[in-house]
């Protein structure tokens, strides 16, 4: 099972996590975002194009607990400083939009503790590595 988490729990953010739910080869270990998690319960519970979660949704201070699973909530503006590797996470799905080159983005490798990022959104520069879906 790949541990995942997410840094930005914007429309992207909830959306991957909605993707992941019920997928057993994925668990969401922490989400970090500047928004509370009383906020960020309500967001994922209701969204404006997807409707209503099917799964329960509480919020705590320090995390979320969606379908009876416990999320870590952090509240980082600077990436260096999320402790991706206190909860185990192996990828980082990168959905702030700010960290969109490899090297800013591999702060949460350098320092986080994550294996892997994922970036969500295009980046301006293109290199031999880029994958394009298609």
């Amino acid at each position: 099972m790949v541990k995942v988490g997410i840094n930005g729990f914007g429309r992207i953010g909830r959306n991957f996590l909605r993707a992941a739910l019920g997928n057993p080869d994925l668990q969401i270990v922490a989400i970090n975002d500047l928004t509370d998690s009383k906020t960020l319960a309500h967001l994922l519970k209701h969204d404006s194009l997807l409707g209503k979660l099917p799964a329960p949704v509480e919020a705590a201070d320090d995390a979320l607990q969606v379908d009876g699973q416990r999320i870590a909530v952090f509240s980082e503006r600077d990436p260096a400083n999320i402790p991706w590797r206190d909860v185990g996470v192996d990828v980082v799905i990168e959905a702030t939009g700010f960290f969109t080159e490899r090297e800013k983005a591999a702060v949460h490798i350098t320092h986080g503790g994550a294996k892997r990022v994922i970036i969500s959104a295009p980046r301006e520069e293109r290199r031999p590595d880029d994958c394009d879906g298609g």
